[in-house]
């Protein structure tokens, strides 16, 4: 697994917690509120390093001392669009397709139960796109997954507007449950989780354990239900260039 930031590692106590779903599941297909953009411009990246938000203590029975903002904040929306690359209708790989597009539905039909989320036709209308494939080497180790993440300005209904825009890869060669259980781990970055809980029972532990979890513990819920009552992403800064290309937040992050 892999994702675009690297964060501290903090023990908390197990405790649960109650968290009300932030949103239901959406029909499948476009919805009025994922219009295609139009135009993209990358943000630039402050010269100095700068980050938005100050670094936050950790909290009772979430992991939130373990989340990095971004330099213009926190990477949430109030309406998440997600793009899953079709698998084939037929072909010496259909079962396999249909075993990874199976697993990575579940993972994400788990987020659509706490997050307002939309499943969109086209790439052009996503903030977050779901790839089948295996991410590639990055400091010569391997991951079944991985999330890259940059802050884009995106022009939608004839309105810019700042976005996260994450590009997930998850790689089809594991059983199912392993294959659920990446994605579920991956979207939690895509959807703001930028960090990792060091509790092998939370779906964001830096680690996976050998079961694969399918299911969002009560800390990864009150960690989400935190950072979701948190500022999203500030305008951009009326001084600020913009960026000649592409500019990726972080390398990337299991």
């Amino acid at each position: 697994m892999a994702m675009g930031f690297k964060a501290p590692r903090l023990a908390l106590a197990f405790a649960l917690v109650l968290v009300p779903s932030l949103g239901a599941r959406a029909a499948d297909g476009p919805e009025p509120s994922c219009p295609v953009a139009m135009a993209v411009r990358p943000l630039a990246i402050p010269a100095d390093g700068s980050h938005g938000p100050a670094p936050i203590p950790a909290g009772p029975g979430d992991y939130r001392g373990q989340l990095q903002p971004t330099h213009l904040g926190w990477p949430t929306l109030k309406h998440w669009c997600v793009w899953i690359e079709p698998v084939s209708a037929s072909g010496p790989g259909l079962l396999w397709d249909q075993r990874w597009f199976a697993a990575v539905d579940g993972a994400l039909a788990t987020w659509e139960q706490r997050l307002p989320i939309s499943r969109v036709n086209t790439p052009e209308q996503a903030q977050v796109l779901l790839w089948r494939r295996k991410p590639p080497l990055r400091h010569n180790r391997a991951s079944h997954g991985r999330a890259e993440l940059e802050l884009q300005e995106v022009q939608r209904n004839g309105h810019w507007q700042i976005e996260p825009m994450v590009s997930v890869a998850i790689s089809p060669g594991q059983a199912q449950p392993a294959i659920q259980a990446t994605a579920l781990h991956e979207l939690g970055h895509a959807f703001g989780l930028w960090g990792h809980s060091d509790q092998s029972g939370d779906v964001m532990a830096v680690a996976p354990g050998a079961k694969p979890l399918l299911q969002l513990s009560p800390r990864d819920l009150a960690t989400l239900n935190w950072l979701y009552q948190q500022p999203g992403l500030a305008p951009t800064p009326a001084a600020a260039p913009p960026a000649a290309g592409p500019t990726p937040l972080a390398p990337g992050a299991n």
